[in-house]
């Protein structure tokens, strides 16, 4: 009680730093990159600053970039030449992620980790995460399954480190797990968005990742932002089905979520700090309003202390440097 209990007494000085409870470290950031194959020069994001797509030869060098940072592991987005109906230009061999995948790998090898996206938004000319019945303006889990599982072999055969399905399908861990395997790939570990909601914060992404879809929305596949529990049932079923890596993606809006999976899993935990969190805090810097190091740190600590062992964040660079 009051005055023998001071709690002031321990935060100020070095015992402040000693008891620290949560620490960021630029070994739990994720580099997410956009390559596009249409391009020859960067293309600056307009809602993303500091965000650019870049041409399938310079994903090496901003790769390489990140790793002088001791950034550990990209995400890779790819931006194809061509879209149809099922995203066939997702799993060719040498379709724009498997290019940018072998840049990397042959100029970083082991120093840098590389994560490919396996979703089709970006490859389907309708933009959405499946293969769609046009005629009801449905999209259709079972048809799907394959055509991931095709693209997650394509990506590891590439030299893919890891495969992250975005895809919100049901079973999508099962077929890729299952085509991996088949494909003598089992050593590639999956890192699933176990839940991924339907959410506004995705905006400047679709920029980013050319993947606006012509119809509809994505709440059919995509979770619901009022849902939590059903949040730790899409974790569970994912472990079950051989995730080896599980993600909550927003990251800020759904803190409550992130700790309820790690907590009740106790597994590996992913956090995707989205475009939309990104640009807030880069708009409220521009305009003055607030301290973009400051508010930036604070943001990516709080995902951390809510749980996650990992942070995709296009932050990645800027923090990288800050705590150098």
């Amino acid at each position: 009680m009051f005055p023998q209990v001071r709690m002031r007494r321990l935060r100020s000085g070095k015992i402040r730093d000693m008891i620290r409870e949560t620490s960021l470290s630029v070994d739990d950031l994720i580099y997410p990159m956009f390559v596009d194959e249409n391009i020859d020069s960067p293309l600056a994001m307009s809602s993303m600053p500091g965000i650019s797509r870049l041409p399938v030869e310079m994903a090496a060098d901003d790769a390489k970039e990140a790793a002088e940072l001791g950034i550990p592991a990209v995400i890779l987005f790819g931006i194809p030449s061509t879209k149809d109906d099922k995203g066939s230009s997702a799993w060719g061999e040498d379709d724009v992620v498997q290019r940018a995948v072998r840049e990397i790998k042959n100029e970083l090898g082991k120093d840098m980790y590389v994560i490919t996206d396996v979703c089709l938004c970006e490859y389907t000319s309708h933009g959405h995460c499946g293969v769609v019945d046009m005629e009801h303006e449905q999209i259709l889990n079972d048809p799907t399954l394959p055509l991931l599982g095709r693209t997650a072999v394509s990506h590891a055969l590439a030299g893919a480190d890891m495969v992250a399905p975005s895809g919100m399908m049901d079973g999508m861990i099962t077929a890729i797990r299952d085509a991996l395997d088949k494909s003598n790939c089992s050593d590639v570990p999956i890192m699933s968005y176990a839940a991924k909601y339907s959410s506004a914060f995705y905006g400047p992404f679709r920029e980013a990742a050319d993947s606006g879809y012509s119809f509809g929305d994505r709440s059919s596949y995509q979770m619901d932002p009022a849902n939590s529990d059903e949040a730790v049932r899409e974790a569970e079923l994912d472990i079950l089905e051989g995730a080896d890596v599980i993600m909550v993606k927003p990251a800020l809006p759904y803190l409550d979520v992130l700790y309820r999976i790690k907590t009740e899993f106790k597994m590996p935990t992913a956090a995707y700090n989205v475009s939309g969190e990104f640009a807030m805090l880069k708009a409220a810097a521009r305009l003055g309003w607030l301290d973009e190091n400051k508010v930036m740190y604070e943001s990516l600590l709080s995902i951390k202390r809510a749980g996650a062992d990992m942070i995709l964040t296009y932050f990645a660079k800027d923090l990288a440097r800050m705590l150098k």
